[in-house]
């Protein structure tokens, strides 16, 4: 019903903005994501997405409509409610729920608080193919990370390290060297463990 709110920023919260369009003030739920993406100007608009539920009428805002497009498909998931998409979103960005929807990363999708591993892999299940469909992301470009990243954590698991421990040191790495060879994960893995 209310796609998209413009106006002047009245108030704003790491949870939440009030937006005042033409008299009326708005209070609007949002990430941690748009609010880091919200500049410190009187203006402002953002996309949103209505929901009603019997009890209350909830309003959430969004800084892009690809985030928007996120948490609408998060919240179609069964046990996923508009709070967890939006701490989803709040602990990962938009690209990278996305990306770890679509190779598979259970683990990734668990860290976030209150997702357990049935609920991680639910989430991967039901939307991977719409997610692969809807941006467009071949298949096949998300495996050479993904075994890469495999590789290195079962050489760090063989020479004894904590399996937690390397995951996130390696997910670390693959972050600022998205391109890094199993060789180079492993290296920049010891210096940090």
């Amino acid at each position: 019903m209310i796609t998209h709110l413009e106006g002047k920023l009245v108030e704003k919260n790491p949870t939440d903005v009030v937006i005042d369009c033409n008299g009326v003030g708005y209070f609007i739920n949002i990430s941690l994501h748009t609010f880091s993406q919200i500049p410190d100007k009187e203006h402002l608009k953002l996309y949103t997405y209505l929901q009603v539920r019997e009890d209350s009428h909830s309003l959430y805002g969004f800084s892009s409509k690809t985030e928007r497009e996120i948490f609408k498909l998060l919240i179609s998931v069964s046990g996923i409610g508009a709070n967890t998409a939006r701490t989803m979103l709040s602990s990962l960005t938009p690209d990278q729920v996305k990306e770890g929807i679509a190779s598979g990363d259970v683990a990734l999708i668990q860290s976030v608080k209150g997702i357990g591993a049935k609920t991680a892999q639910r989430v991967i299940i039901d939307l991977k193919d719409k997610v692969l469909k809807v941006y467009g992301i071949d298949e096949l470009s998300l495996i050479p990370n993904n075994t890469s990243k495999e590789e290195a954590l079962s050489a760090l698991d063989v020479l004894g390290f904590n399996k937690k421990q390397s995951e996130k040191v390696v997910d670390k790495i693959l972050q600022a060297q998205p391109d890094a060879l199993v060789e180079q994960i492993i290296k920049e893995a010891l210096k940090n463990l």
